[in-house]
């Protein structure tokens, strides 16, 4: 994969959007529901199976079509990673939510922003004072940015620098998906699924998002307060239930020097604690959050991306010149 399909992949979905109606979305939510139906029959084996035809059976798809046309075209094997990546990575695939509700809050109409929130997140915001408003679209943004760009981004770069296409997006966005996914009712049918489904895809998910999770605090850190950031790693991060959460969200709160985590909000269909559920996450320590953080996380954001970009230049260029 080159710095040439992410760039072109971003670029076109700026410019181009995925619409809020999103059919692949709906596609996959199927994919999974007859994936669980007819192969997870609730023992702790099956659970593993069903992970396997929803998370592995597409990537190994998009592994076999990368190589056909790698076989045949240099610019179609281009034009295919590319719509692998403008399907699988990127920020307006939420972001629209982030900016209707910081417009909002600019606005003065803190009503709509808690409407806004409560629509995308699935949570309680009725009786959230503003500075609660604040922290949870700060976290929820942040690990959306790393879920959608971040995590997708470093398995893309794994699988290609192994020859393997952009199977490694593809991999990734849909193992997050699952434990998002099966974490909650099934939103066809109404129906939990299994414990053994529920753990098996959380526990998967924590071992991919392990390394991209620590590769974009430290991304965090270099482009915002490097001291503080760091240090915030080290004594927060252990505060979230979920340890990949933790580091990227105590990272994020360092280097902008802002308060995160406290108690979840009412009514959160996946809360930060993740799907296991659990204690709250402890207060990082930052100023309470104001409006104009918001402004710090998006800025924080995208130095990050133009970090990452750089970098496979370099190497791209590097490995050209060796």
């Amino acid at each position: 994969m080159s710095v040439l399909a992410v760039l072109i992949a971003l670029l076109l979905e700026q410019v181009k959007p995925r619409p809020r109606a999103d059919q692949l979305r709906d596609v996959i939510d199927r994919w999974l529901h007859w994936a669980g139906q007819n192969f997870d029959a609730g023992r702790p084996h099956h659970a593993g199976v069903v992970w396997g035809v929803t998370v592995l059976v597409p990537a190994v798809l998009v592994l076999a079509a990368h190589l056909v046309l790698q076989s045949l075209s240099v610019l179609l094997t281009l034009a295919f990673s590319i719509a692998v990546l403008y399907a699988t990575l990127g920020f307006r695939q939420f972001s629209h939510y982030f900016t209707d509700i910081r417009a909002a809050l600019e606005q003065g109409d803190e009503a709509q922003a808690r409407r806004l929130l409560a629509q995308w997140r699935h949570l309680d915001t009725s009786e959230l004072p503003r500075s609660e408003l604040l922290r949870h679209l700060i976290e929820h943004s942040v690990l959306a940015a790393h879920r959608h760009v971040f995590g997708v981004f470093f398995w893309a770069v794994v699988t290609s620098a192994l020859g393997l296409g952009p199977c490694g997006a593809v991999f990734y966005r849909l193992s997050g998906y699952a434990r998002h996914y099966w974490s909650r009712r099934n939103p066809i049918d109404g129906e939990p699924p299994s414990e053994g489904l529920q753990r098996v895809s959380a526990a998967w998910f924590r071992w991919i998002d392990h390394v991209p999770a620590r590769l974009t605090a430290f991304g965090f850190a270099i482009v915002g307060n490097f001291e503080e950031a760091i240090a915030a790693w080290r004594r927060d991060a252990r505060s979230w239930p979920d340890p990949n959460d933790g580091v990227v969200l105590a990272a994020a709160a360092g280097a902008v020097g802002v308060q995160l985590g406290g108690e979840p909000a009412a009514g959160a269909e996946l809360r930060l604690t993740g799907p296991e559920g659990g204690a709250a996450a402890g207060l990082t320590q930052g100023m309470a959050p104001q409006l104009g953080h918001l402004r710090s996380v998006v800025g924080l954001v995208w130095r990050s991306v133009v970090l990452w970009l750089l970098l496979l230049a370099l190497l791209s260029i590097a490995n050209l010149v060796g």
